[in-house]
C-alpha cells in the first residue's frame, strides 16, 4: 500500500471530492484532444485502432501536465520523464477499459463507427474512476505533501 501524506488540502472527503472534480474536468479536456486528434489521424489516413492510439497519447500526456499542475499542485522531487511513464504506465488499466469499451462500440455498432467520438466519449468515462485512483495513490502521492 502506498503511503500518502496528507494534509488540510488533500484530506478527507471534501479533498478527494476537490481532486476529483478537478481530475474530472481535465478530463474533459483530454477527451477534446482525443476526440481531435483522432478525426485529424483518421483525415491522414491513420483508421479507426490506428488513429485511436495516436489521439489516446495525446491525450494522456495533456492529461499528466494538467493534473500535474492543477489536481495535484505539489510540485514533486521526481524527475518529470519519469513521473509521465509512470503516469502512462499506470493509466493501463483504465486504458484497457477505455479503449476496451471503444473497439466493442466502433466493431459492434455500425452509428458509432461511422461516429467515433461517441466510443471515445463512452471509454473515457468508463475509465475514469479506475485512473484517478491509480494516478492519486501512486503517480502524484508525493504531490500530495
Amino acid at each position: 500500500m502506498a503511503n500518502i501524506v496528507i494534509n488540510e488540502k488533500t484530506s478527507g472527503v471534501l479533498g478527494v471530492a476537490r481532486q476529483m472534480l478537478w481530475f474530472s474536468a481535465i478530463g474533459v479536456l483530454g477527451f477534446l484532444v482525443d476526440a481531435g486528434v483522432l478525426y485529424a489521424a483518421l483525415y491522414w489516413g491513420l483508421g479507426l485502432y490506428g488513429g485511436r492510439a495516436v489521439s489516446y497519447m495525446s491525450a494522456v500526456s495533456a492529461t499528466w501536465l494538467l493534473n500535474r499542475r492543477y489536481t495535484f499542485q505539489r510540485s514533486s522531487p521526481d524527475n518529470k520523464l519519469h513521473q509521465w511513464a509512470r503516469f502512462v504506465v499506470s493509466q493501463l488499466a483504465g486504458a484497457t477499459i477505455n479503449l476496451g469499451v471503444y473497439g466493442l462500440l466502433v466493431h459492434t455498432s455500425p452509428v458509432v463507427a461511422h461516429e467515433p467520438v461517441i466510443g471515445v466519449a463512452a471509454g473515457s468515462l468508463s475509465g475514469l474512476l479506475v485512473n484517478f485512483s491509480i494516478a492519486r495513490a501512486f503517480v502524484f502521492r508525493h504531490q500530495q505533501a
